[in-house]
């Protein structure tokens, strides 16, 4: 590209040979040279045809018959011997010219001709000595020479019209040659014609293609030209010393000069930022001694510019090199990137708030989960010690349900919680054995009274060899196949939902199908994402907070599998799950009452924990066991007292003002107090396996989680637990179980038990169906029900029954669904105390 008329051309495309001009050209030549041999040829032809005219042959060998003939003739009148002599001598001479004269050189080549020319020869040398005899001599061997003249005589005539003959075919060839020279020469004038032709044509298209580059080449230095001038980036263009050639209307914009005053100017003076100089100067000389171009055709960069005013300003540059007739010039394409610098900024600026933002939103949740669970702790807490006391019938009852309240309240904190731990990389997996068919059969069960109020059926079962132990996360397995389950259960009417487990290679798989109603195509994609409920069908009739399937896809990939979905409207749903697993032994199940009997001497605590609920809890649940307790309302309190009085077991709480736990156990630790070696167990709503490292670590020996259970405590502070005697008062009253197993014996017992079961359960499946009840068949079903569980002795069951029917009948709705809600666990348990009486008695 060349710098012309302050316009920017196409540089011009060197003419190349083409093949087919080539070939054209060399044909061209080797008809010339054909046309000038072949004239040469008939030059030549023509030179012989006048020589042999010339040398007049024909005349020489008719002259040879005529002298021989007239020899003939001076024999046979035989009185003139010197006339003899003399013709002799003529002919002799003749023939003598004819075997060594040039211009027979041809004819003595045929065979033909040379023989009889040899015979004549002969002859004449035979016939010598006569004629060179004298005159008596000569003139008696007359008779003897006109007997060999006539022997002779037919050679002679042969030798003349031989002659002839092989003149006359020479002649022919001769005309034939120039015949057929000339028709090569006719032929080669046309074949030069037609290259001649051919070479216009291809002329004459040469020269359309080029009047075509060239329009080309001016409508593409036109376009570049309109390219250039209205293009938003900056052209500039320099020669190889550094002076401005091209300066586009986009340049002059951004550096706010006009190109006139800049034209024929060094570069680096108008633009290149004066502490950049001398990095531009070195380059250029660099490049003009041939060394390494850095920059050019090296795609964008981003350097710094300087405006006409001197302001330095951010620019995006690209420098292109071109060959030139005049030499190497450089083109430079300049972006001002100002604003895209300030976009930028902003960009990371609102990035940096939203990553902060979400932050603080996991750390808001994690703490209002954990500020939640507190005061949760200390509700379930104290709802078990009251458990603990007497109370009445009805009193239990609102007991139960405020707990059964607050453990469905907690499991909705537990998943938020469990949303944001893994959100922020905090979710791990407990690895241990896991007995899946213990597990599904347990799942299945407490589905099975949903399923019959759905008329439903639920079923399992292994696809192939059954692999029951295996190493998994129990509890985040459980959760996420009841979460399946339950669903599938819950949006299927009158159909039918299987389980089928497959083992194969270390992987286990889940396959929950329905023939429910299904899920719409648009909402497959998003059913695992978070609060989504699906359409009307999905969110009124069944309700539910859209984080179950979430939560299930969040356990899924922690254990380190897969969870999708196939589902086909009015046909049903099947969900996969996938997972790694390995092989595991069974291990014992060693079935722990709450109601245990200490088996340790009491010892001495000290309970470290900010909230007063949470520790009057605690002490309640020590001091009823017999153990003696201190208290400190913060971790720094809590490290004075360890360092001044030994306590058996310190509990300590993690989130606390002053001093938190950790930093509170490892002061305990490094110091030399009278606790410093006390068994330390963390007291927390955190209890991820992370974390309860992290405890460890800081020097806790053991991890309580909030709510805290009075066994796990127990349990916790190394006492052994032994089984107490199953105990179920609180469930049946044995006394009447016992009168009626008497009356109607073991077997119909059985039988009446089973048929009861059955009612209970359709009663429970219709009462947690999506059907408006009434209070009226609510009291009704209830009282019905209550009837029967009298008969078997169940009195808590009973009661929850009549507590149902009494609230029903006041119009009392919140506590008809609370009574509703712990009418499933509560028949569970009396009917598992039921039916292991009736096989003791």
């Amino acid at each position: 590209m060349i710098h012309k008329a302050g316009t920017l051309v196409a540089n011009p495309t060197k003419t190349r040979i083409k093949p087919g001009q080539a070939f054209i050209a060399v044909a061209g030549l080797v008809v010339v040279l054909a046309i000038a041999f072949l004239a040469w040829s008939v030059r030549s032809e023509i030179e012989e045809l006048s020589s042999a005219s010339s040398d007049n042959v024909q005349w020489s060998l008719s002259q040879s018959e005529v002298e021989f003939q007239e020899f003939s003739s001076r024999i046979r009148v035989g009185a003139d011997l010197a006339g003899v002599r003399r013709r002799f001598d003529i002919f002799y001479s003749r023939i003598g010219t004819v075997s060594t004269a040039q211009v027979f050189e041809e004819l003595r080549e045929d065979p033909e001709f040379s023989a009889t020319l040899n015979k004549i020869q002969t002859w004449l040398d035979t016939t010598v000595p006569y004629i060179d005899a004298s005159d008596v001599e000569l003139t008696g061997n007359m008779p003897r020479l006109a007997g060999l003249v006539q022997d002779i005589r037919p050679e002679v005539r042969k030798l003349s019209n031989s002659g002839l003959g092989i003149f006359a075919r020479n002649a022919d060839r001769q005309r034939s040659d120039v015949a057929r020279t000339l028709t090569e020469l006719a032929l080669a004038l046309a074949a030069l014609i037609a290259a001649l032709g051919l070479s216009v044509l291809h002329l004459v298209r040469l020269n359309k293609r080029l009047l075509r580059k060239e329009s080309e080449q001016r409508q593409t230095a036109t376009r570049m030209n309109t390219v250039l001038n209205t293009s938003l980036d900056g052209v500039i263009v320099s020669d190889d010393a550094g002076q401005i050639l091209e300066f586009s209307p986009a340049a002059e914009e951004i550096f706010g000069y006009r190109a006139q005053d800049v034209i024929g100017h060094e570069l680096g003076a108008i633009i290149v930022p004066d502490h950049m100089r001398a990095g531009h100067d070195a380059g250029m000389e660099r490049m003009r001694k041939g060394g390494e171009k850095r920059v050019v055709g090296k795609g964008r960069v981003q350097l710094e510019a300087k405006r006409a005013d001197g302001s330095i300003f951010p620019v995006e540059l690209a420098i292109q090199s071109a060959v030139t007739p005049q030499g190497d010039i450089f083109i430079a394409f300049l972006r001002d990137i100002t604003q895209q610098k300030a976009d930028e900024a902003e960009l990371v600026d609102a990035r940096d708030k939203a990553i902060a933002g979400e932050k603080s939103r996991s750390e808001f949740l994690a703490t209002m989960s954990h500020e939640i669970r507190t005061p949760l702790n200390g509700l379930l807490g104290n709802l078990s010690l009251l458990r603990d006391t007497p109370v009445s019938t009805k009193q239990d009852t609102y007991m139960r349900n405020m707990e059964t309240s607050g453990r469905l309240l907690l499991s909705h904190v537990s998943d938020v919680l469990d949303i944001t731990r893994y959100d922020s990389g905090k979710v791990s997996a407990k690895l241990e054995p896991v007995n899946i068919s213990d597990l599904l059969q347990d799942i299945i069960d407490s589905q099975s009274g949903m399923a019959s109020t759905q008329e439903t059926t639920l079923d399992w079962g292994w696809n192939g060899p059954a692999q029951h132990w295996i190493t998994s996360d129990s509890d985040r397995l459980q959760h996420v196949l009841m979460n399946l389950v339950g669903n599938a259960v819950k949006f299927t009417k009158r159909g039918r939902v299987s389980v089928t487990v497959g083992w194969e290679n270390d992987q286990i798989t889940f396959e929950i199908e329905d023939t429910g109603a299904g899920i719409p195509e648009d909402l497959q994609d998003r059913i695992f994402d978070d609060f989504v409920t699906g359409n009307a069908a999905y969110d009124r009739e069944v309700g539910g907070s859209g984080l179950g399937l979430s939560i299930a896809k969040r356990f899924v990939h922690v254990l380190g599998g897969e969870i999708d979905v196939a589902s086909v409207m009015g046909e049903g749903s099947t969900f996969r799950v996938t997972l790694p697993a390995t092989k595991a032994q069974a291990t014992p199940q060693n079935d722990r009452d709450n109601n245990s009997n200490v088996a340790t001497a009491p010892q001495r605590v000290l309970i470290v924990e900010d909230n007063e609920i949470n520790r009057f809890v605690v002490r309640e649940m020590l001091q009823a066991d017999g153990h003696h307790v201190s208290e400190a309302h913060d971790g720094q309190q809590g490290v004075d007292m360890a360092a001044a009085e030994k306590f058996d077991l310190i509990l300590m709480d993690i989130s606390m003002p002053v001093l938190d736990g950790r930093s509170a156990t490892r002061r305990i630790r490094e110091s030399n107090g009278a606790s410093a070696h006390a068994r330390i167990i963390a007291l927390t709503a955190n209890a991820m396996a992370a974390e309860r490292e992290d405890f460890l670590a800081h020097g806790m020996n053991d991890v309580l989680t909030k709510p805290l259970r009075k066994s796990d405590l127990r349990m916790a502070m190394g006492e052994e637990s032994q089984p107490a005697p199953k105990d179920f008062s609180d469930l049946v009253d044995h006394a009447h179980m016992r009168e009626t197993l008497e009356v109607v014996g073991p077997e119909k017992f059985h039988k009446l038990l089973a048929r009861y079961g059955g009612e209970v359960e359709q009663m429970i499946a219709w009462l947690h169906s999506d059907a408006r009840l009434d209070r009226v068949e609510i009291a009704q079903q209830a009282h019905k029900i209550a009837g029967s569980a009298a008969m078997f002795g169940a009195t808590s069951f009973r009661a929850k029954l009549l507590s149902l029917e009494e609230a029903a009948k006041a119009g009392e709705d919140a506590q008809v669904r609370a009574a509703i809600a712990t009418l499933p666990d509560l028949w569970k348990r009396s009917k598992k105390a039921l039916s292991e009486i009736a096989l003791t008695e």
